[in-house]
């Protein structure tokens, strides 16, 4: 079968992508923006926003890698012409993760206070933290579904309907932010941080609801499952068990990063969530062109045709340091005007404004790291990523994270810290990469 690796047909799947890929962290930075600007303990709102995103963030990422999973195997079988064979692979995966993410939320629930203890919180911070977490976990299983339903798509091609999911989600979640938080004098009584949290649950049903539509109605993949379980499912699990050790040692970087900022204090830590939102911001506009890479990469392995994977790659090194960089001057532009969205507490500002440009100048380096990663998913190459990220984490983050610290550099630790981590993930898969597939081309 033919694909073309042209500018135009990468864009037709990378920004959509990117469209969809962006919610997750604006409604994250929504809760951020409305939550900093509220009249009675801002800070410490802020704060408690910023730990639970850190955790709940956690929590997705641990469950929601069903989405690579599902695109690589599904993608791969598009390539190979044999879709047929695993229609029932994606109802059968989100029925496993469903459930899963049902015995997390009673796991955490009752544990929630003891959890953000764990994260340095205490006093108002906690109760907050509490609070908050206690009503965004219930959006939890919605979020999955959404997210399976998501990887079944950009298997099959599309990320078109992704695209408008999330847009419907984000859009809902703004508005209802603005209004439960702030409240309708004489209508809605202003809910605060409460209210964002109820914000977040109602845009993650509403997504949840048009994907179920969208998949049935656009797709031939049905979402009641039947067994018996298909020939990949094995695969499947052994893909998402290998991305779930990855992703603990991804949540080990950003369970040490959030722990370490509470520690120095409240203005550090709203600071850092601020800093991080942001980061996961870039992170997420690149996974545009990193879902692009994954899409592709799966199908054009499935179909054998190693020098379009080589060609797919050479073109999205070039477009990921673009990206990089352009996102590093956009910030550097914009960067104190984007601080004062947030807050307007002027400790907590100048914290921020003190490591925000090291956040910019990662930037080309995430984006490379990044889109490597779409690759490897594509690929089904889950064991690799998984090293990697454990070399990255344990060798070069934590270590140097806890000297850094030693020197009292504080949230100077932290993002030169993720620095590191981010050039130690990135370069091994661009080496990897070549040398598995030039020699295939070569041989071929």
């Amino acid at each position: 079968m033919s694909t073309t690796i042209s500018f135009k047909h990468i864009n037709k799947l990378a920004i959509p992508a990117l469209i969809s890929g962006v919610s997750e962290p604006i409604l994250s930075l929504t809760d951020a923006a409305i939550v900093g600007n509220i009249s009675v303990n801002a800070t410490e709102s802020l704060a408690a926003v910023g730990i639970v995103t850190t955790f709940i963030s956690m929590l997705i990422w641990v469950l929601g890698q069903t989405r690579s999973a599902i695109s690589s195997i599904v993608s791969q079988y598009v390539g190979a012409n044999k879709l047929e064979e695993i229609k029932n692979l994606p109802a059968q995966a989100i029925f496993i993760i469903t459930s899963l993410s049902f015995i997390l939320i009673a796991t955490t629930y009752p544990m929630a206070r003891t959890i953000f203890k764990l994260y340095n919180a205490s006093n108002l911070i906690l109760d907050y933290s509490v609070v908050y977490y206690k009503i965004r976990v219930l959006g939890f299983p919605f979020t999955l579904f959404t997210i399976a339903i998501f990887g079944a798509f950009r298997g099959l091609q599309n990320t078109y309907y992704p695209m408008l999911i999330a847009l419907i989600g984000t859009i809902t979640n703004i508005i209802l932010d603005i209004i439960l938080v702030y409240g309708i004098e004489g209508y809605i009584p202003a809910m605060q941080i409460q209210g964002a949290a109820y914000a977040s649950v109602i845009a993650q049903i509403a997504m949840a609801v048009f994907s179920a539509y969208y998949l049935l109605k656009k797709t031939d993949i049905p979402l009641k499952p039947s067994f018996p379980f298909n020939k990949e499912i094995k695969r499947f699990m052994l893909m998402i068990l290998n991305l779930f050790v990855r992703t603990i040692a991804l949540n080990v970087t950003l369970y040490y990063a959030s722990a370490f900022a509470t520690s120095y204090g409240a203005a550090y830590i709203a600071a850092y969530t601020i800093a991080i939102n942001l980061w996961f911001l870039g992170a997420f506009i690149v996974d545009g062109y990193a879902s692009a890479g994954n899409i592709l990469s799966g199908k054009l392995l499935g179909a054998k045709q190693y020098h379009l994977l080589i060609q797919l790659s050479n073109k999205l090194i070039k477009y990921g340091i673009i990206i990089g960089l352009l996102l590093g001057f956009l910030g550097a532009l914009l960067y104190y005007p984007i601080g004062k969205i947030f807050t307007k507490e002027p400790e907590v500002l100048s914290t921020f404004y003190n490591v925000f440009w090291i956040v910019l100048l990662m930037q080309p380096f995430c984006t490379l790291a990044f889109i490597f990663d779409g690759i490897f998913k594509g690929l089904g190459k889950m064991k690799y990523l998984r090293n990697v990220l454990l070399f990255s984490t344990f060798v070069v983050f934590v270590p140097i994270l806890f000297w850094l610290d030693s020197l009292d550099y504080k949230l100077y630790a932290i993002f030169i810290a993720i620095t590191l981590w981010i050039i130690a993930r990135g370069v091994p898969l661009i080496i990897k990469f070549r040398k598995t597939f030039i020699p295939l081309l070569q041989n071929g």
